[in-house]
């Protein structure tokens, strides 16, 4: 495998959906799945094209309630393009006899390329391929290239060019007894010879979106006189035309569209814009070349090369970039100017719904540590909808801003109410909502961001209120126990995901959940470190806004000093309270009659049990502890809570959690490998090889076709960026520890910390880092347990004299 593209060198109907999905082409405004042209939504195929931010909201009646729910919306189909040769049948590449078969996806241009050879029933041999890209500079373009060469005959081939307004969100099986008509058409019409117009607005959002097409012809150079004709109906618009194909020569056809909506900045007339962009493009190849352009600047920023002990074919490598060209389809340097969140499930597919979760804590480090400016944009779409966190905490009762665990549209609660398990068919409780530890997360998000950019403007007049608010949210939540001593959180839900309550109770919710209030405390912290990072004029403008009193800020002080945490066998950290009263479940029964447990969750209520029973957990809870903290960082907060703390406790949990984990989530593996890095290598390298092969596998048998899991893809990125080189930002530091594992004998990457653009050049023997932007500001750097100050053009080597692993630097 070359290790800039993804290739599939076969023609598999029942992996088709899969494929669509890694195959993805977009620019972080809009995105298309991999699709055949000649496709359409049925058992082995799902043709999808999203818009960043495009949701709209339909309500279907479940078990006698009235259930509302928001999708990203599956909009019109921009990429039918039928071909019938002589007096055949259209083309179908499961009717012929496929003579050969290739499909890549070309990382380093973006563009996804077919090419087919086959032969039709008559004996008639043709080659077809096609080129596909979504230009990632001029956002609200893309386009298709066909090319045509027939290889023993000559004669006709009639061409049917569309757009397709009959679409529905129909691409996740479980979710079809959910409404999914969210489309309605308002136009179609031809534009001048070769042009198709179709306009459609969402049903309830009143979102309205336009897209023209120009589909030529060309032999060679010169265009083909087309004597087309155009059908409009309702909800489509076709174009029909007649080409001569002579033997061993080729034709080509360009399909090139843009697309608008009425929520575009700079425009007059959404419909307007679309039909004045399309008459004006230049030919594909004239697209293509510019585009790769763009991508091959992006890639100067985000690749990393890799020198393995072991020669995989590049497959490593080809993995790593394919979740580096996804994290650029989904959150490219175009979402700088929109609003809008970044998809769990990227803008792949409709799983999630399309919504926001906590993800962003596996996403962004990627991005701050090289287009940080994506991530403020990305961090800005919380911002914007902090009144509609604030709503949502007043109306629990409780002060500050409490952020949702599924976000869409405007940021109120998108989460399901009710969950159907496709093993038993049971529609049962959603209780996911419960998870408040996503405040944090953005918390966390939006400190880092500051930490590693140095963006003072963006912490003065965005971060710092979102952070205030969040603590002041936390502050409220908890309530003191005077028998104890401590501050309580009850009520809650952890990443776990499969404890929602407890086994005796009827009301959801969990208490004195460990990530939960590490979390909560380590927020509460910031917010009281605020007055060292901001401008005073600032810090008395928020407070003033904000109307904190000091009483509050002495309350504050006092809870993360005290809330409250348990433990079993002495220095376990108990994931909640009770935890370790709950049954031991028989994993090797499960697994020998099951296989696949990771969702044990279904398994259990299709036999009319609960996880809540048991201490068996979906993915990393207590170890996102020491996933997003340094033990420094950790022993610090335990310690402000007034618990112990020591080194010996990290393997410890680490092997009581892992024994007990069934990975249901793909982001679980990412999270063992971090926390395994310096302890144990070797596995933590198996699990990162495992976690690199999470959607391209589809370990979990089926999700990734849905939308791929943008989360471990880039958390898979960060693990070699971040926990094997070792990068950290901490006190406005940049530390570096490696920790590389034997199979991973080389790193190099480059990555920008305050202004500053690094080049990293990582080996067992050394570490070498340059400076390469000029007049920038002299950065404190840390390797291993050796100081430097590095200034705008030096470059700095480093023996590792301690080796196998850096010792932690003081």
């Amino acid at each position: 495998m070359h290790d800039w593209e993804w290739s599939y060198h076969d023609y598999r109907p029942e992996q088709e959906r899969l494929r669509e999905a890694l195959c993805t082409v977009g620019n972080g405004y809009f995105a298309s799945r991999g699709a055949a042209p000649e496709s359409v939504a049925d058992t082995h195929h799902y043709p999808g094209t999203y818009l960043a931010g495009g949701y709209d909201r339909a309500k279907t009646e479940i078990q006698g309630r009235m259930v509302e729910n928001e999708d990203l919306v599956n909009l019109p189909n921009w990429l039918p393009l039928r071909l019938r040769f002589a007096d055949g049948d259209w083309f179908n590449p499961d009717q012929v006899e496929l003579l050969d078969y290739r499909q890549t996806l070309d990382l380093r241009n973006a563009v996804l390329e077919r090419l087919i050879r086959f032969r039709e029933p008559g004996g008639r041999e043709t080659q077809l391929r096609q080129r596909r890209l979504v230009h990632m500079e001029h956002q609200h373009l893309a386009g298709l290239e066909t090319e045509l060469t027939p290889c023993n005959w000559s004669g006709s081939v009639e061409v049917l060019s569309a757009l397709d307004g009959r679409v529905t969100n129909d691409g996740v099986e479980r979710y079809r007894g959910l409404e999914g008509d969210h489309l309605e058409c308002l136009e179609t019409q031809a534009v001048d010879v070769d042009g198709l117009y179709l306009k459609a607005r969402t049903r309830q959002s009143r979102l309205e979106i336009a897209m023209s097409a120009r589909t030529r012809a060309y032999r060679g150079e010169q265009p083909i006189d087309l004597d087309a004709r155009v059908e409009t109906e309702a909800d489509q618009a076709k174009q029909r035309f007649q080409l001569h194909l002579d033997a061993g020569q080729t034709v080509s056809i360009e399909k090139l569209i843009a697309l608008y909506t009425s929520r575009d900045a700079a425009i007059s007339e959404y419909g307007l814009e679309a039909r004045s962009a399309i008459a004006s493009l230049p030919r594909f190849a004239a697209l293509q070349e510019s585009n790769a352009l763009i991508w091959q600047q992006l890639w100067r920023r985000f690749d990393l090369e890799l020198g393995l002990r072991d020669d995989d074919d590049g497959r490593t490598a080809a993995i790593l970039r394919l979740h580096l060209f996804h994290l650029l389809v989904t959150a490219s340097p175009r979402v700088m100017d929109l609003d809008a969140g970044v998809p769990a499930r990227g803008l792949h597919g409709e799983a999630y719904r399309g919504h926001i979760f906590w993800d962003e804590l596996f996403i962004f480090p990627t991005l701050n540590l090289r287009l940080p400016e994506i991530t403020r944009s990305l961090l800005m779409y919380r911002y914007r909808r902090l009144g509609a966190a604030r709503q949502a905490a007043r109306e629990a009762g409780l002060r500050g801003a409490m952020y949702p665990w599924q976000s869409g549209s405007n940021g109120r609660e998108e989460s399901q109410t009710l969950h159907l398990n496709p093993r038993s068919g049971h529609w049962t409780p959603d209780e996911s909502r419960l998870q408040r530890h996503v405040s944090s997360a953005i918390a966390y998000n939006l400190w880092q961001y500051y930490e590693t950019s140095g963006d003072q403007e963006f912490l003065s007049f965005y971060g710092a209120e979102m952070l205030l608010e969040i603590a002041r949210f936390w502050a409220s939540i908890a309530t003191y126990n005077q028998a104890l001593e401590r501050y309580e959180i009850h009520g809650v839900i952890g990443p776990d995901e499969f404890h929602t309550g407890y086994p005796d109770r009827e009301e959801p919710g969990l208490s004195n959940h460990a990530y939960t209030n590490v979390m909560a405390c380590w927020v509460l912290c910031r917010a009281l470190d605020l007055p060292e990072h901001l401008p005073n004029e600032r810090w008395d403008e928020l407070r003033e806004q904000l109307g904190i009193q000091r009483d509050e800020l002495e309350q504050w002080d006092r809870i993360s000093r005290r809330l409250r945490l348990c433990f079993h066998d002495q220095d376990v950290i108990s994931q909640f309270e009770g935890f370790d009263q709950l049954k031991e479940l028989d994993w090797q029964s499960y697994r020998e009659r099951y296989g696949d447990i990771q969702r044990l969750d279904r398994i259990l209520e299709a036999e009319g049990d609960s996880p809540n029973r048991y201490q068996a957990t979906k993915q990393a809870d207590v170890l996102m502890l020491f996933y997003l903290f340094s033990t420094e960082e950790l022993e610090r907060l335990l310690t402000r809570l007034g618990y112990p703390f020591h080194p010996e406790m990290i393997p410890r949990n680490v092997d009581y959690y892992g024994s007990r984990t069934s990975h249901g989530s793909t982001l679980s593996r990412v999270v063992d490998a971090w926390v395994l890095a310096r302890r144990d290598r070797q596995r933590s390298w198996s699990l990162f090889t495992e976690a690199l092969e999470s959607d391209v596998a589809d370990i979990q048998g089926g999700t990734t076709s849905e939308g791929i899991h943008l989360g471990a893809m880039a958390g898979t990125v960060d693990l070699i960026q971040r926990c094997y080189a070792g990068i950290e930002v901490r006190d406005q530091r940049l530390w570096l520890n490696p920790a590389l594992p034997e199979e991973l004998q080389r790193l190099r990457i480059r990555l920008r910390f305050r202004g500053q653009t690094l080049e990293l050049d990582v080996s067992h023997e050394r570490v070498r880092v340059r400076a390469i932007s000029p007049e920038t500001e002299t950065i404190r750097l840390w390797v291993g347990s050796q100081a430097c100050a590095l200034r705008a053009g030096e470059t700095h080597e480093f023996e590792r004299k301690d080796k196998p692993a850096f010792v932690e630097a003081p």
